[in-house]
């Protein structure tokens, strides 16, 4: 059986949900949690809030491999740079133990546990607590999530799937160009550039 970590990345709430798995497609539940900071605490304290509970996690679970939320670009920048700033957390001490990290879209982890790529938040918690035979709904989004994420791991790792996912992500593309995860980030700092300008 191999333990496997969901971690859907987030400044003010992050989700993290654990799985184990077997040979096949089926999937148990072993722990859910959501660690939070809130908007008031300096940002290098609540990086480190965050930070040291996945790290007590890592070393407390062993996971076989971390299945991570990919950061993408969307109109709130600052709930964007909240998530690559934890994702970069998370690679760095899963890097330092030798833990193999893949990214998944949201699109990705919706269409793997509802088999509909646009479902809803709603839809996503009822196949998960489906899957994985609970009494109630993990709770909040969050903690389902998280969950989904690792299931969405699980399976691939199921089908034969590699810890390739995450050089796929940061290879540069063909001609030099940029990866998704750089466009995403210079997409991000862009906007939040824009909107500084305008409020001086």
């Amino acid at each position: 059986m191999s333990r496997i970590i969901g971690i859907d990345p987030g400044l003010t709430r992050c989700g993290i949900g654990i799985v184990t798995a077997g040979a096949t497609r089926r999937v148990a539940f072993e722990h859910v949690e959501v660690l939070t900071s809130t908007a008031d605490m300096p940002l290098p304290e609540r990086i480190h809030r965050i930070g040291s509970s996945i790290e007590r996690l890592l070393d407390g679970e062993k996971p076989a491999g971390i299945a991570l939320e990919r950061v993408f670009a969307q109109d709130n920048v600052a709930s964007v740079m909240g998530v690559a700033q934890i994702s970069g957390v998370v690679m760095y001490l899963a890097e330092e133990r030798g833990i193999p990290v893949s990214l998944y879209t949201p699109n990705e982890v919706k269409a793997q546990v509802t088999g509909y790529g646009s479902a809803d938040k709603a839809q996503v918690t009822t196949m998960v607590t489906r899957l994985l035979g609970l009494a109630a709904p993990p709770k909040p989004a969050d903690a389902a999530d998280a969950l989904a994420l690792a299931i969405t791991h699980a399976w691939h790792l199921g089908r034969g799937g590699a810890a390739s996912r995450m050089e796929r992500f940061d290879r540069p593309a063909a001609g030099g160009g940029e990866t998704p995860a750089q466009r995403a980030w210079r997409e991000a700092e862009s906007k939040l550039g824009r909107r500084r300008g305008a409020r001086s």
